[in-house]
């Protein structure tokens, strides 16, 4: 197996040393910083290169503010509606996948990567990535960091600074470091 196929299988793999992948996050890294350094007024130019960078998501229909870095752009999908504030970095080593209208704060960053406890193995390059889901409607505060593996559930709101490191389920406030569930989300009645 190449370092590639054992990156997508979620298995041990170098991450650090393997040339093509290094080849692979230097295309997209000098692609958003092409974005990131075109004016916001030049649409048509955002949105080529974000077509480039996120190869499978309609571009046409998600808001992304720059700056703005991934690690690969095929690994991330996302639904109509999405929003991704200024500074948002997805580490998509493995898949990234945001359901419809989520919006993220700024500064919010989704991390794939695990690294080996010992010294030995991580000094190698070697890494495991574990997929990341964000259900539809969720809203992610500013400055939210998402660890690897984790599930956000639909209609889902996480507070600003928190670290989610475990699955949140559907229909909640969850906040904190670590975040945990807070209460479930109550929608206002509307006054007729």
């Amino acid at each position: 197996m190449t370092e590639k196929e054992k990156m997508l299988a979620g298995q041990w793999y170098d991450a650090n040393n393997d040339r093509d992948l290094i080849a692979e996050r230097l295309r997209v890294k000098d692609l958003c910083f092409d974005f990131n350094h075109t004016r916001p007024s030049d649409v048509s130019t955002r949105a080529e290169l974000l077509k480039k960078i996120l190869p499978l998501v309609d571009v046409s229909t998600v808001e992304i503010l720059s700056p703005f870095v991934v690690d690969y752009g095929y690994n991330i999908r996302m639904g109509a509606g999405v929003f991704l504030n200024h500074d948002t970095y997805l580490m998509d080593c493995a898949p990234i996948t945001f359901g419809s209208h989520c919006f993220v704060g700024p500064s919010c960053g989704f991390y794939t990567a695990l690294h080996p406890l010992d010294v030995e193995r991580r000094n190698a390059g070697l890494e495991q990535a574990k997929p990341i889901e964000i259900g539809d409607d969720v809203w992610i505060g500013a400055a939210v960091r998402v660890m690897p593996g984790v599930t956000i559930g639909s209609g889902s709101v996480i507070g600003a600074g928190s670290i989610v490191t475990k699955n949140i389920p559907s229909g909640v406030i969850a906040f904190g470091n670590p975040c945990r569930v807070i209460r479930p989300v109550i929608e206002p009645r509307l006054m007729v």
